[in-house]
């Protein structure tokens, strides 16, 4: 049976999406619906929201420091996605050219940091990043290393690093928040690149090289364009939930380098002010969908071109 037998009988294709639109319905569309009210209420009592149709609530997130903050997660989520595709495009690229029998296995990889928790996982960072962590015990065996090793040649100690170790401090610092989003959101800028990367026509590659383009022109002049859809995928797919971090920045951050999810959930659990809270998480939710708008945009005009 062909898709335009389910189309001639919709009653069959009302029996396979009905289940899945209730779903919808009750579990994403009226929560959504609900955080919406919320957002032009007001507080009338500790327990009780009365939609008033303000519009206060938005407005309180041009203050200057919900500004501030709001630029800050921007800036840290950006700074993230950057880093995350500068890093998922080699790797995607050394798995998209390795033997079939590999990709399998460097795809397991990739993977397998969604089969643990994600907050086992931040909480190792701790452990890692930490001034008595595993990253310091590393860097100070090399200085000490590097140490004994100009002392034993005569060269003295290393003035430049001064005369003891100084641990490198990461938690409760804007490094240590984005080495972590960095951690948490690579595989989601890998996979996309890779797909891209899979489905790329090589004979391209070839005819490039063969007419004389060295490698990096060919990377930059036919590789990197024809995977540019992918490239923008990732981004978007990284960037968005980047700025919505929580827990990454409540537990590397250390309460200094607070991002706009922070401040939401203290609106919900201890402010009890769920209307500024709801106008914060639909502001977010304003620009996924400006960042969803333009990605229609970018693939409207390129398939326009083509």
């Amino acid at each position: 049976m062909s898709l335009e037998d389910y189309r001639q009988q919709p009653r069959v294709f009302a029996a396979f999406a009905l289940p899945t639109l209730i779903w919808l319905l009750l579990f994403f569309i009226a929560p959504l619906a609900i955080i919406w009210l919320y957002s032009f209420g007001e507080n009338i009592s500790l327990v009780e929201i009365k939609t008033t149709w303000t519009f206060d609530n938005y407005a309180r997130i041009f203050q200057p420091e919900i500004l501030e903050l709001l630029w800050r997660s921007l800036w840290i989520a950006g700074i993230a996605t950057v880093v995350c595709l500068f890093i998922a495009y080699p790797i995607a690229l050394v798995i998209a050219t390795a033997h079939p029998n590999k990709k399998p296995w460097l795809l397991l990889l990739i993977m397998l940091p969604f089969w643990t928790n994600l907050l086992i996982r931040t909480y190792a960072l701790l452990n890692i990043l930490g001034t008595r962590g595993r990253l310091n015990d590393l860097l100070r065996w090399m200085w000490e290393t590097s140490d004994a090793l100009l002392n034993r040649i005569g060269l003295g100690h290393l003035e430049l690093l001064g005369t003891s170790f100084t641990p490198l401090k990461m938690l409760g610092t804007p490094s240590g928040v984005i080495f972590g989003i960095v951690y948490v959101s690579l595989p989601f800028a890998i996979l996309p690149i890779y797909s891209s990367l899979e489905r790329l026509d090589k004979s391209f590659l070839e005819a490039s090289l063969d007419l004389g383009a060295g490698q990096w022109k060919t990377f930059y002049h036919v590789l990197l364009p024809l995977t540019a859809t992918g490239v923008v995928t990732a981004a978007i797919i990284t960037f968005i939930p980047a700025l919505g971090q929580f827990l990454t920045p409540d537990l590397l951050g250390r309460g200094q380098v607070d991002m706009i999810a922070n401040v939401i959930e203290r609106q919900f659990k201890r402010a009890n002010d769920w209307p500024f809270g709801s106008a914060l998480s639909l502001f977010l939710l304003y620009i996924t969908f400006v960042l969803l708008a333009i990605r229609s945009f970018y693939d409207a005009s390129k398939a326009n071109r083509s």
